[in-house]
């Protein structure tokens, strides 16, 4: 046994396994067929990788305490019973945006219910401080990308913004929030992102609190590098609030009066890539990915 060693465990002729105290894993490799004869032909040093918590997680709108009960709707109960395969007994994670996420037990499950007791809490809620997100909608299959990659990023409020160039003709915010819930439950975020009603480009820019900074992605190339105003906004120059907001234009881009009328609003900065011409849901979530590497929490 390899000194330090706890336990070694001979796998097959020519492997061995030694499981170290100093939580390693030594796999040494003997080329000779005979354990008298064997050399060491390689070690391999692996950590030891901590088990992570695979019970499913579900959101809820009810309160989240010790010792209650909490019945699930038909839909969950499918997914647990039917999906998941789960049994009475088994448990399961449960968060509602306000009282952390916390671990429950199935007390019963039938085809269209299932009742769950609340035992114990697992990460205490935590406030949440990410970008707002608005963008002009696209076809149904990349706006359900949009609402999704946004969500896991920290997006913690979504705007559907029609503009002059718009080619999709309408949005259903029901279904974009439940796919916002089920990017939550993904990622392992303790709140969903608020949904916001669909508004005409003015109508948003009306209700746009100017104490919060707008970067508008400008594919014409005029805006200013976007790490730069990002790390800017990090650094507080100029005493910009490091709250700020994107707005993502239709595919063909925003119309030359929309950028002009942009351009000429105190609270907002146009951004940009350089040289590339980037599809709508790629400017729109490239734009985050930049935010969550120099200002987020990743």
């Amino acid at each position: 046994m390899t000194s330090g060693a706890n336990l070694s465990i001979q796998l097959s002729e020519g492997i061995s396994v030694a499981i170290c105290s100093d939580v390693s894993v030594m796999v040494k490799l003997y080329p000779k067929p005979s354990p008298a004869y064997y050399t060491i032909h390689e070690i391999y040093n692996f950590p030891v990788m901590t088990k992570t918590n695979t019970s499913p997680r579900l959101f809820v709108d009810d309160a989240l305490k010790a010792e209650s009960a909490l019945v699930l709707d038909p839909a969950q109960a499918h997914y647990l019973g039917h999906v998941m395969r789960l049994r009475v007994g088994d448990a399961v994670r449960l968060f509602n945006g306000r009282d952390g996420e916390w671990t429950a037990a199935i007390e019963k499950l039938k085809k269209s219910s299932c009742l769950m007791t609340i035992n114990g809490l697992l990460q205490p809620q935590e406030a949440e401080s990410g970008p707002w997100l608005a963008f002009a909608p696209v076809k149904k299959t990349q706006t359900g990308l949009i609402v999704e990659k946004a969500t896991e990023l920290g997006v913690t409020r979504l705007s559907p913004v029609f503009t002059a160039r718009t080619n999709s003709g309408r949005v259903n915010p029901d279904r974009m929030r439940a796919r916002a819930i089920e990017a939550s439950e993904q990622c392992g975020r303790l709140t969903v992102p608020e949904i916001a009603a669909p508004e005409t480009l003015q109508g948003f820019l009306d209700q746009w609190p100017v104490a919060r900074r707008l970067l508008v992605l400008d594919e014409t190339g005029a805006g200013q590098p976007i790490a730069q105003v990002l790390e800017d906004l990090r650094g507080g120059n100029g005493g910009i609030s490091p709250e700020c907001g994107f707005l993502s234009g239709p595919e063909g881009g925003f119309e030359t009066s929309e950028l002009e009328s942009l351009r000429n609003l105190d609270f907002v900065t146009g951004v940009g890539w350089g040289r590339r011409i980037l599809r709508a849901e790629t400017a729109a979530l490239s734009a985050l990915a930049c935010w969550q590497a120099i200002l987020g929490d990743v």
